[in-house]
């Protein structure tokens, strides 16, 4: 059997040039991984998004570094073809850029992911470079991003107004010039989703930023039907595997309690 060919930065930029759209998903251990992987995902982000699906928080500020090695190196271990991006947690970049490197090369040693993720613009623009000048690829996010969200105090659409969109744009072209290899718009129009994606030469992934970004990223979780409550306009969901596990847990709740399970061939 070939071996399947790993996707990396400059696959990704060769999808840009050739109009080939980039299929992101979210994971966050090894089955689920695997799954991806064998079935052609392009990147997988192993997103602080884990602090809400898999540990229940409301935000996603309260993952640790630690916790999201281990994630990362659950991942890893699963996956022959796609690129394994990491988030960065808060708390790991916003203090000082020397933290920031430590905290990227943390991740790259003890994971083995290709890569690492991290929000921001301008604020953050001198721990991108160090992690940059480090060797290490780095994917920016703009937009709606997770982690300020004490500071928004809302969900809600960004740079619908023309300043913020200005900003957007200018933190954009500016992560490209330190040299980010991909950069996530989140819950931005669909117009200035297109304006930045034709104006970048890396490629753009977009979760609610319209259908002309180079890629889409979804929150696996959210895009299967495992959670309920989350239900934007951007998702789309293409299982309910909420009702199917419920369905089938208590099917077999039934057979154990009626005596039907384990039948005389599922037993030695």
């Amino acid at each position: 059997m070939e071996k399947p060919k790993k996707v990396t930065t400059y696959t990704l930029k060769q999808m840009k040039q050739a109009g080939i759209k980039i299929a992101m998903l979210t994971a966050y251990d090894y089955s689920t991984a695997r799954i991806l992987d064998e079935a052609g995902i392009d990147v997988i982000l192993v997103g602080d998004s884990a602090a809400n699906v898999m540990a229940g928080y409301e935000t996603t500020l309260p993952i640790t570094l630690d916790q999201m090695i281990y994630h990362a190196q659950s991942v890893v271990r699963a996956v022959k073809r796609a690129m394994v991006v990491v988030d960065l947690p808060f708390g790991t970049y916003q203090v000082n850029p020397e933290e920031a490197v430590r905290a990227a090369i943390r991740i790259m040693k003890e994971s083995g992911a290709h890569a690492v993720k991290l929000e921001g613009g301008r604020q953050v623009a001198e721990a991108v470079k160090r992690i940059v000048d480090a060797g290490i690829p780095v994917m920016g996010h703009l937009g709606l991003t997770p982690q300020s969200i004490y500071q928004f105090g809302t969900y809600k659409v960004r740079a619908k107004e023309e300043e913020e969109a200005r900003r957007l744009k200018e933190d954009a072209l500016l992560l490209q010039d330190i040299g980010i290899f991909s950069l996530v718009l989140e819950k931005i129009p669909a117009t200035l989703g297109k304006e930045v994606t034709e104006m970048l030469k890396i490629p753009t992934i977009g979760i609610g930023a319209g259908k002309w970004t180079d890629g889409q990223v979804l929150v696996i979780h959210d895009m299967l039907g495992i959670t309920k409550e989350f239900n934007p306009r951007f998702l789309r969901r293409y299982a309910n595997l909420y009702d199917e596990i419920f369905n089938a847990v208590q099917r077999y709740i039934k057979d154990v309690k009626d005596g039907d399970f384990p039948s005389d061939k599922e037993q030695y």
